[in-house]
């Protein structure tokens, strides 16, 4: 996977990506990362200025479409081919664990961060295939939001994890939420680690961590049932949970 992040402070990106197990996918090879300075395309008369006053009037800035556009250029001419390109922004799609599966299959991934009052809309439809938004608030610009896709993306990239089931028991996976999870000591502040997970049987263990998953959903985000993929036991226990829905 490579990564093509079109910004005004790629230094953001660099520092914020080199770090965890993302930096270590990095220094193995598993993924590949540029920030491209979008000034750098600016016109040499505005030495470096890239935003202008919006038509119509209004508050703030608006990133001109030009210096963008070329700076796209630059990055489809380098790699060879016109990779999908993603622009961060409220008014997109809401980034989902299905779509970080998605974008996972690229073998590049070009990402457009904003600033100021937006992009000019014409370079927006000129070059931006996906506008993917992380949640419904507004940031200073695109690049914490692009951080928070490349690293969910990853995930999903082989290799990056060491453990290849981790990726597949967390939370979403599955449109169900992730079952609590207990280490050493087995007793803390009085708590005791559950039983189950001390008694070895790994198919009661497994059972429990459904169940807990399933509960936890139904607790903090009961929506996500809708699509989750339920056999025969887990529809029983959600009935049963159901029912007993007032002790919950």
């Amino acid at each position: 996977m490579q990564y093509h992040v079109m910004t005004l402070f790629p230094e953001m990106i660099l520092q914020g990506m080199h770090t965890s197990i993302i930096g270590r996918a990095m220094d193995k090879g598993l993924i590949g990362l540029e920030a491209v300075n979008i000034r750098d395309f600016a016109e040499p008369a505005r030495k470096s200025r890239i935003d202008d006053y919006p038509y119509g009037g209004g508050a703030g800035m608006v990133m001109q479409a030009e210096p963008v556009y070329r700076c796209w250029e630059s990055v489809t001419t380098r790699i060879g081919h016109k990779a999908r390109c993603v622009y961060l922004t409220p008014q997109g799609r809401v980034f989902d664990q299905q779509l970080a599966r998605e974008l996972a299959q690229e073998e590049d991934l070009i990402f457009l961060c904003g600033h100021y009052e937006g992009i000019d809309e014409r370079v927006v439809e000129e070059i931006v295939t996906d506008q993917v938004s992380i949640g419904d608030y507004v940031l200073t610009g695109g690049e914490l939001a692009a951080m928070v896709v490349m690293d969910a993306v990853s995930r999903m990239v082989p290799g990056v994890l060491t453990n290849a089931l981790s990726g597949q028991d967390e939370s979403f996976s599955d449109s169900l939420l992730e079952y609590p999870q207990y280490s050493r000591p087995e007793v803390w502040h009085g708590k005791s680690v559950p039983q189950i997970l001390l008694s070895g049987h790994h198919g009661n263990v497994e059972r429990w961590r459904r169940d807990q998953s399933i509960l936890r959903t139904l607790q903090r985000r009961p929506e996500l049932l809708e699509k989750a993929q339920l056999d025969k036991k887990d529809r029983k226990v959600l009935q049963e949970l159901l029912a007993n829905a007032e002790e919950i």
